[in-house]
């Protein structure tokens, strides 16, 4: 028996002593991820506009957690956060039981994101459609083992475990809990922490807005990735996750509009891992920071935060000035303006009105998506309007480029248009009578003269030259915008009075203030459009070191054959001369007013008009270009202070 045991000895320790010795300290690494802070936002001349901030996240680690009992770590958690004003992670669209012990959906009928997120909810738990808020609450309490607790904590442990569901809450998966707590609360959980295994404090990044109302419909926003961009199921039922694949996490922050979604690339950063290693004993051996963050990219813009500010405030005080000046203009309450830069293509302002501030727009989302003037609208760049008489110059160069008319050529402005039978529209012949050329009808808007010159050259012509000069198509602007359109021979209601309505700017034209402020630029240009855009270039976040630069970018040509875009040039200075506020400004402006008609009429019988405006200078070397347009603001010339705002802010930089 001894000799039995001796050489079973030898057998276990010499034999297959390593095999052994390994399995007893064999471990596994548990790796977690560490988020890398957002790259800023900033303007032209590095000015924050959005950057990451350092916040503070309560978040359970499963690991560490050990065989604590769950339910009961989460009520003393629940209760740490309740006594310090903080919330926690549940959106279980459902409200607490009533006195008879019942529940209630709290999702709005006429809110599609929060049918949505219900929908998905009963899904998610198996459950049918027509599932009441009683059906829901009975499957968790059933799947988490909640029957034990009263109501109220059966809604509160339940809504923490579907959160958990939703973000595979493991091992190797954290659950953040509490998102940007207090230092107070901060402080509350270390102080608790022995009788809080698991839970962690861990340091994060929060997006901030130093200048919240600067360029906020542009600059778009970030969230938490949703359900519908996590899964994504295809015609046929194929379940793929994207976001996963390119190694995001279920509840990271990602840009969900505008720039934000656009450079989501480049502001993400690379995020770090944590390494956490338990022995065979479940014991934890080593905690270390593998893989250091790293943090997103720079993202330079080529706004001004200063300029746009000015602009911003030109606008309103035009509007308020506007309403309260005009009998006919008092329901001004809105409008756009967008100004680039002549040379690069480049954004320099885009502002509208009314607008809201970024750090208050989860805060106040409500009052501004009920408010009846559309705060949260981007006008600048998905407005559509009518261009009206600022469509003019562009008919005038197809008119001159293909050689229709030159600078002689005259049409005579008696009042009325007489060419058709059946239709006779008219010209104020404000300013004008009698035989007129290019330069003055540009100049005093004469209709009668455009009227002809588009009838002859028609909407096949003329619509192929406001194209490359930037209507009716994409400018080139990185987040979404309006494609617009222009009047053509095979829209359903066109008739040959449409083609002539259309050479005014009328007719079923509409396009959006980038894409006239585009239009004034290629003008002022001499025929050279320019890719518009809002990114001057890429940087590193360490260094300031230039990694990509945006270089202008010609998008399409007009040949300048002759004195094409002089004539043009001198009929919009002419415009200017007539513009109070305009003549005799120091610097010569170039600047075409429209004032097309709306579909509601004053008492007297006469149309409402938005007032619209484009223009560029200093003339002799074009430096900015500006378009303008005010809903309900009458007379196009009722814009005209916008643009001398943003010419005396050129001026006073010595820009102009």
């Amino acid at each position: 028996i001894m000799g039995l045991y001796v050489m079973r000895l030898i057998f276990l320790q010499l034999v297959n002593g390593d095999s052994f010795k390994a399995q007893a300290t064999n471990t596994t690494d548990y790796k977690f991820t560490v988020t890398a802070a957002r790259g800023d936002i900033v303007d032209s001349k590095g000015e924050r506009i959005a950057s990451s901030v350092t916040g503070y996240n309560v978040v359970l680690n499963k690991l560490l957690m050990g065989d604590e009992d769950l339910d009961a770590l989460l009520q003393k958690l629940v209760g740490l956060l309740g006594e310090n004003g903080e919330g926690w992670s549940d959106s279980l669209l459902i409200g607490q039981a009533d006195a008879a012990g019942h529940y209630a959906y709290t999702a709005e009928s006429d809110n599609a994101a929060e049918q949505r997120s219900l929908a998905a909810m009963k899904e998610n738990l198996g459950l049918q459609q027509y599932a009441t808020a009683d059906d829901v609450m009975e499957k968790l309490v059933e799947d988490y083992d909640l029957a034990g607790f009263s109501l109220y904590w059966q809604r509160i442990l339940g809504g923490i475990h579907y959160e958990m569901q939703l973000q595979a809450f493991s091992n190797v998966n954290n659950f953040i809990l509490a998102e940007n707590v207090s230092e107070a609360t901060v402080a509350t959980i270390k102080e608790n922490s022995l009788t809080l295994p698991g839970v962690e404090i861990v340091e994060t990044s929060a997006r901030s807005y130093e200048q919240g109302t600067v360029l906020p419909h542009v600059l778009g926003r970030v969230g938490k990735i949703t359900a519908e961009k996590w899964k994504v199921t295809d015609e046929n039922g194929q379940v793929t996750y994207p976001l996963k694949e390119k190694g995001y996490n279920m509840n990271d922050v990602i840009g969900i509009s505008g720039l934000e979604s656009a450079y989501e690339d480049e502001l993400r950063g690379k995020d770090g891992v944590e390494t956490i290693t338990r022995n065979s004993d479940g014991v934890i051996v080593n905690t270390a920071l593998t893989t250091v963050p790293e943090p997103g990219h720079t993202v330079q813009l080529t706004i001004d935060s200063e300029f746009q500010k000015a602009v911003d405030q030109a606008l309103a005080k035009n509007v308020e000035w506007i309403r309260n000046s005009y009998a006919d203009s008092k329901q001004a309450s809105a409008g756009a303006v967008v100004v680039i830069d002549v040379k690069t293509g480049g954004v320099l302002a885009a502002s509208n009105y009314p607008s809201f501030d970024q750090n208050l727009y989860a805060a106040n989302y409500s009052a501004y998506s009920e408010d009846e003037n559309m705060p949260l609208f981007n006008r600048a760049l998905q407005g559509l309007y009518t261009p009206g008489s600022t469509y003019k110059p562009s008919v005038a160069v197809a008119a001159l480029d293909t050689g229709l008319i030159n600078r002689y050529s005259t049409v005579l402005c008696n009042g009325v248009y007489t060419y058709y039978k059946d239709y006779h529209p008219k010209c104020t012949r404000h300013g004008h009578r009698g035989n007129i050329s290019v330069v003055d009808a540009i100049k005093w808007s004469c209709n009668i003269f455009f009227y002809d010159v588009g009838r002859r050259l028609t909407s096949d012509v003329y619509d192929a030259y406001a194209y490359k000069l930037g209507l009716g198509q994409r400018t080139g602007v990185e987040v979404s915008e309006a494609l617009g359109r222009l009047t053509t021979k095979n829209d359903s209601n066109y008739t040959a009075s449409l083609d002539i309505q259309a050479a005014i700017g009328q007719g079923n034209t509409v396009v959006t203030p980038v894409q006239l402020a585009t239009y004034a630029g290629t003008l002022a240009n001499r025929g050279v459009r320019y890719r518009t855009h809002f990114v001057k270039a890429i940087l590193d976040t360490n260094t300031g070191k230039v990694l990509q630069e945006t270089q202008p970018e010609v998008m399409d040509v007009i040949e300048d054959r002759g004195d094409t875009f002089d004539l043009v040039r001198q009929g919009m200075i002419g415009v200017s001369e007539t513009v109070s506020g305009l003549k005799n400004y120091p610097v010569t402006i170039a600047c075409k007013t429209g004032s097309p008609q709306l579909a509601g009429t004053l008492p007297d019988g006469t149309h409402y008009t938005n007032s619209v405006l484009i223009g560029y200078g200093p003339v002799q070397q074009p430096r900015f270009a500006v378009a303008v347009v005010i809903e309900y603001g009458g007379g196009g010339s009722n814009a005209a202070p916008v643009l001398r705002a943003a010419a005396d802010w050129f001026a006073a930089a010595g820009m102009a």
